[in-house]
């Protein structure tokens, strides 16, 4: 490993930790992250001179913490900057730091960092926004291209947000053990939420947004290190490493949708299939089942099965069947349908989604499973309806040319259909 990358990834990996301490002194989130810049500037000067600090969190912390309280000084005009010879030479003092760091302090500083992220106020856009600058540390330049949009729009979405926090009078207090229950769980859905922004790219945008799907799993695993007993945060972090391990399979080389049943399974990532099954196994064992560890258990269904024919698609029904009892919602039936589908054929599922049809009417995914159904019903004007309505909602052009490719198919099966008949 290069010296950068070594020094890039200790500021990467310790960011969190650092971010939510300078947090908790600072009680603002521009001047927590202002003194962590300035922290970090002089990590990139001092460690490849100095050598690596024993603690890199420590280290960032305490420059950081000086660094602060430098600026106020200064823009108080109490009293001028120190030398640079004063907070140059840390090494007694990072040893110190790292001694008084307390484990809680770690977990509660991370907690307060990604609750204030998640705050109920900001909408699930900016809080994604949010966290990806603040405890991530990706540029506003990448946040934009893997939201496609302008630089200084994604600027304005993340100053907007923080302004609402800062209006909102967020406590910095250590949060109690009953909202530290309510909030992470906006947490995990906040990770969800940054995973699937990413996960949802057109095979053009895939490399732009695979980082958000990359960083996702990170936050998944930062949350499991703090919560290493709570099955639901081993079967978020498990269902993002299931369905992140078939990225390099989900397009082709022209960018086109590759259906799961049709993917080359040779392409999935055999080290993430093999932690996020791991993971589950251990979640299921607590025998507390909750909705990312039953849709964890889905993935790990299409994961274990090496060929499409191999799939247990009678027991990803139930499992829909207990999602749909934990979190009702059209969406989920829909997915069940899916395996309805499988198990006891199209005309069983078309009669389950069909009541759904009003609460979807602008849901790109129900009218391309109903064009299907209907396709494979030998319904085919019925399913042209539906297939035409599903590119009018596409959110992707991989997904308006995956229904193209079904409209082309019903059109020269018919054409085919015609001339037989013709021939007669």
């Amino acid at each position: 490993m290069t010296e950068l990358a070594w020094i890039s990834n200790a500021i990467s990996t310790a960011r969190p930790q650092a971010m939510g301490a300078l947090l908790r002194y600072f009680r603002d989130l521009d001047a927590a992250e202002e003194a962590f810049q300035d922290a970090c500037l002089r990590a990139l000067k001092n460690w490849p001179k100095n050598g690596p600090p024993r603690d890199p969190a420590a280290w960032l912390i305490f420059v950081g913490r000086n660094s602060g309280i430098d600026a106020v000084r200064k823009r108080a005009k109490q009293a001028p900057m120190p030398e640079e010879d004063q907070i140059s030479d840390l090494e007694d003092a990072e040893g110190d730091m790292a001694e008084r760091l307390d484990g809680a302090h770690y977990r509660d500083d991370i907690l307060r960092l990604l609750f204030i992220c998640c705050h109920p106020d900001l909408p699930p856009t900016q809080q994604i926004a949010v966290a990806l600058r603040i405890v991530s540390g990706l540029t506003v330049k990448q946040i934009a291209r893997a939201f496609l949009v302008g630089e200084s729009a994604m600027e304005q979405r993340i100053t907007r947000a923080k302004a609402r926090i800062a209006d909102a009078g967020v406590p910095f207090e250590t949060p109690g053990a009953v909202e530290r229950s309510e909030r992470l769980a906006a947490v995990a859905a906040m990770v969800y939420l940054i995973f699937n922004e990413g996960y949802s790219s057109n095979g053009g945008e895939a490399p732009a947004r695979a980082p958000l799907c990359e960083e996702a799993i990170r936050l998944a695993r930062l949350l499991l290190r703090l919560f290493q007993q709570e099955p639901e945060i081993m079967g978020l972090t498990a269902l993002l490493l299931l369905q992140h391990a078939r990225a390099p399979a989900r397009f082709d080389e022209n960018g086109e949708i590759v259906l799961l049943e049709d993917q080359d399974r040779s392409l999935w990532s055999r080290k993430m299939i093999d932690e996020g099954l791991a993971l589950v196994d251990k979640a299921l064992r607590h025998r507390k089942p909750g909705p990312y560890q039953v849709q964890a258990a889905i993935a790990a269904l299409h994961a274990r099965a090496a060929e499409p024919e191999d799939t247990d698609w009678t027991e990803i029904d139930l499992l829909y069947g207990l999602l749909e009892q934990m979190q009702p919602s059209p969406v989920v039936t829909l997915n069940r349908a899916v395996a309805v589908s499988k198990v006891r054929g199209p005309e069983a599922a078309l009669a389950m989604i069909e009541p759904l049809e009003d609460r979807l009417s602008g849901y790109f995914h129900f009218f391309g499973l109903k064009g299907g159904l209907l396709m494979q019903l030998g319904r085919d004007e019925e399913a042209r309806v539906a297939f035409d309505r599903a590119i009018a909602l596409a959110n992707t052009a991989a997904e308006a040319a995956h229904i193209r490719m079904h409209i082309d198919r019903l059109i020269k099966e018919s054409a085919e259909k015609s001339s037989i008949q013709k021939a007669r």
